[in-house]
């Protein structure tokens, strides 16, 4: 019954939400700080999921960056969202387009469609993205994941936010939200989940041959953090530690 009610209300707010948005962005579309408002709205919606959220970390609205998140499941768009500054527009694959309301949402609040199945024209969606972060000071958020990990971990990181902050010129911002792939909508308590944003981490002096490099320090980073607050998370939510 409880799934069944979560589900219903689920999909009411979507709807909801969609059409009111979609309203908003056609008195501003495109406006710089709509995925900010949007995003909110969506992380409010975590208690409904028997979710507690807490968001911590800076959370700039000033210099732009590009943010880079641990993508883990649908979830994520009630967990990740409460911690989205002003100014920020997200990157998602070009499919989103076709979700209904989500997907015209979605693009018109200014978010960027990436087609990940062609290279070039990704490389070239990178190059506009860069190009936005410096001529409108825009920030990004980028799931370098590429794909849901679903309960596996951090994944291996794709490259391409690392060259978009690289041309930018822009530091990188890990946001790591602790493991939420044991949400049962069927369950009444589904525990705590921490959404902690990281010290920023300087891109200067790489250059696009060291791109990996910088993949690669970022997230260590970030599988170091992501274990501790699952354990973090667990603790406050009355759960056994897991062994480190």
């Amino acid at each position: 019954m409880l799934l069944l009610l979560r589900s219903l209300t689920l999909a009411l707010l979507l709807v909801l939400v969609s059409t009111l948005g979609l309203l908003l962005c056609l008195i501003r579309p495109f406006h710089r700080n709509n995925v900010h408002y949007t995003a909110k709205v969506f992380g409010a919606v975590a208690p409904i999921l028997g979710l507690k959220v807490i968001h911590r970390g800076a959370r700039g609205d000033g210099d732009p960056v590009v943010y880079v998140g641990n993508h883990q499941n649908n979830f994520d768009l009630f967990t990740h969202t409460g911690s989205v500054p002003k100014g920020t527009v997200s990157m998602g694959k070009t499919s989103l387009k076709w979700i209904p309301f989500f997907g015209q949402l979605y693009w018109l609040t200014g978010n960027i469609l990436i087609d990940r199945g062609n290279r070039s024209k990704a490389v070239r969606t990178l190059k506009q993205a860069a190009e936005k972060i410096r001529g409108k000071s825009l920030s990004v958020w980028i799931f370098p994941e590429g794909t849901r990990s679903r309960g596996r971990g951090l994944l291996p990181f794709k490259t391409g936010a690392f060259h978009t902050a690289i041309q930018a010129g822009v530091p990188i911002v890990p946001v790591i939200a602790s493991d939420q792939h044991g949400i049962n909508m069927n369950r009444r308590n589904n525990g705590v989940v921490i959404v902690e944003t990281l010290e920023p981490i300087c891109t200067k002096g790489y250059s696009k041959e060291q791109v990996r490099e910088l993949a690669e320090e970022v997230y260590g980073r970030m599988k170091q953090r992501l274990e501790e607050l699952n354990n973090e998370a667990m603790r406050l939510a009355g759960a056994k530690p897991a062994l480190a």
